[in-house]
């Protein structure tokens, strides 16, 4: 059996890609990326992967689980940090939110799907006026690019537009994650 890596829906592109460029024989399982908006939920479906298949890693932040994500792992490494921004951006993004509390950070990922991961999720096309609840307090918002294309970027515009919040770029690529994968992985 090909052991398994479980990997964030958000990261599980960036940490295949990571697998095939170092020549892992691993499967990368992604769970869904919408786990992100009820963290609650990601600690019990990484449990139910771990006890059906042969898992050696997993591609997770802790994503707001405030341990219970740990407490499933047991000896099953997984990714350090708080967050995806942390694991894609080491120390520049708690950097970037330490200069600017108001940043709204911004992943390649969380740019392509933003209508559907943050304003359908969160009922922006329905009540537009809830924009200012959740949003108001913010004042730019960050991209952290992996792969910065024109796409991308397109997409980042239309995120930070539709926040109401100018755009800044930091090209971070995929170095940061691809140590940690290497580690949890040797």
């Amino acid at each position: 059996m090909t052991p398994t890596v479980v990997a964030c829906g958000a990261l599980a592109v960036h940490v295949q890609a990571v697998a095939r460029r170092r020549g892992l024989d691993v499967q990368v399982r992604p769970l869904p990326a919408l786990l992100h908006n009820r963290p609650d939920l990601i600690a019990p479906a990484v449990r139910d992967v771990i006890a059906s298949e042969d898992v050696v890693a997993v591609a997770y932040a802790d994503c707001g689980t405030y341990g219970a994500l740990d407490d499933v792992l047991g000896d099953i490494p997984r990714l350090h940090g708080a967050h995806c921004y942390d694991v894609l951006a080491g120390e520049q993004a708690q950097a970037a939110l330490a200069e600017e509390p108001g940043t709204y950070l911004l992943t390649d990922f969380l740019a392509r799907t933003f209508e559907h991961t943050v304003v359908r999720e969160l009922g922006l096309d329905r009540y537009p006026e809830l924009r200012d609840a959740y949003f108001g307090h913010y004042t730019r918002v960050l991209w952290l690019a992996q792969r910065p294309t024109a796409a991308t970027r397109a997409a980042a515009e239309r995120a930070a537009e539709r926040l109401g919040l100018p755009l800044e770029l930091r090209e971070v690529g995929e170095e940061a994650l691809e140590r940690q994968l290497a580690a949890l992985l040797s």
